[in-house]
């Protein structure tokens, strides 16, 4: 059985879910769009925060709840409560999303030839869409495992310290190439689980 924190709903953004989940990205989403909005010094985040986790907790019947979805029932409530400026500036803000490497290089592997060239490519526009529906923590598991799998090989040899240096170095790159796209705050902070 899978149990729930606080029995909200797991979160579809993008193709990941996310299940443990704290709000306080919904704080910063909320202060944001307060501050686009002209509203400084916005007093009650806390209670709106609170209100939806109680939604979530307490009267949404859904097990999986598409982040956009979220958002929208946000402005609506922000509508009612007249604070229609921070419903129109409010923009998506995702809680940090956990990417398993492993998944992706399983897939470029089954593509055959030029698996590497495809493991990129496929991480790439995993993080585009991600980035797009709002996520600015991502956390990497299966580093090594990944490695491993791109290699074609069991054991750690000299290759696999090539592959994982390139892995770095393309995440951190692309952290690095990603533009300002005009949001406040707009910075993707890229976590690669430390792996021995």
């Amino acid at each position: 059985m899978i149990t729930f924190i606080g029995n909200r709903p797991a979160l579809q953004i993008g193709r990941y879910q996310v299940i443990d989940y704290d709000t306080i990205w919904l704080d910063e989403a909320l202060r944001r769009a307060a501050r686009a909005a002209g509203c400084e010094d916005f007093p009650f985040v806390d209670e709106i925060r609170g209100g939806i986790v109680k939604y979530l907790e307490t009267r949404c019947s859904l097990k999986l709840l598409h982040l956009e979805d979220l958002y929208d029932r946000v402005r609506r409530m922000l509508v009612k409560i007249g604070c229609v400026r921070i419903a129109e500036k409010l923009e998506q803000l995702a809680p940090p999303v956990t990417v398993p490497l492993v998944r992706a290089a399983m897939e470029a592997v089954e593509a055959g030839n030029g698996f590497e060239l495809a493991f990129f490519a496929t991480l790439g526009a995993e993080l585009h869409e991600l980035r797009a529906a709002g996520a600015e923590e991502i956390r990497f598991t299966g580093l090594r495992e990944s490695t491993l799998i791109l290699g074609g090989t069991a054991k750690w040899n000299k290759h696999c310290e090539n592959l994982i240096a390139e892995i770095r170095a393309f995440l951190q790159d692309w952290d690095r190439e990603q533009p300002q796209s005009g949001r406040l705050l707009r910075l993707l902070r890229l976590h690669v689980e430390s792996e021995c």
